[in-house]
């Protein structure tokens, strides 16, 4: 990605990544805030990544289990535009799930549970659409349905997540051979979590 007119150049005056297309060149933090030109940031997901299911829910997990949901949100939007028009709604919902984490641990309680629920809502509904999936690749819908409901109340009862991190899911509860859920305290518990392979608004940052 390159800012070749740079942030104060003739022009347009709007960065454009190696492809001529505007993206925004600014540096970014671990949640995906924009930081000063210059600074020293979190390197950006590329763009348009075609990714197997399988090597999207490894990814995307990797960076929740970092800190990172913005980034794994954006993990998640590659598998929703590259992916089977049937699948889209699953992968939306998890960005969408992700970006809720986000905006909660920014600081935006507000916009945050709102995404976890909206998130939540998106990949229940997929399940209903295709019955028998409820364990796509490993990833288990229901207990990320009900994580994203206690966390967005606990969001908007506590304010600000001190750390993605330890807030963040296991997408396939049980190749981790458990499941995180958030208690009051907000920490991962274990729990019996089985997975079975199934076929198959906005989330801005």
């Amino acid at each position: 990605m390159t800012g070749a007119l740079g942030p104060d150049g003739a022009g347009s005056g709007r960065d454009r990544d190696a492809e001529g297309r505007a993206r925004n060149a600014r540096p970014r933090d671990g949640l995906g805030r924009p930081l000063p030109y210059g600074s020293d940031g979190v390197e950006r997901q590329p763009e348009g990544v075609v990714r197997t299911p399988r090597e999207t829910v490894a990814e995307a997990q990797a960076l929740l289990d970092a800190g990172r949901p913005f980034h794994a949100h954006e993990v998640f939007e590659d598998a929703w535009k590259s992916g089977p028009d049937e699948e889209r709604g699953l992968w939306k919902g998890l960005a969408q799930l992700a970006v809720g984490l986000t905006h909660s641990a920014r600081g935006n309680t507000t916009g945050g549970a709102r995404l976890l629920r909206r998130g939540a809502g998106a990949v229940a509904a997929w399940t209903e659409e295709a019955p028998g999936r409820q364990r796509p690749y490993g990833i288990g819908v229901p207990e990320l349905v009900v994580w994203a409901r206690e966390l967005a109340v606990r969001v908007e009862r506590d304010g600000q997540l001190a750390d993605a991190a330890a807030c963040s899911p296991t997408l396939s509860p049980g190749g981790a051979g458990a499941e995180r859920t958030v208690d009051d305290g907000g920490e991962r518990t274990a729990g019996d979590g089985g997975a079975g392979d199934g076929g198959a608004g906005g989330v801005a940052g």
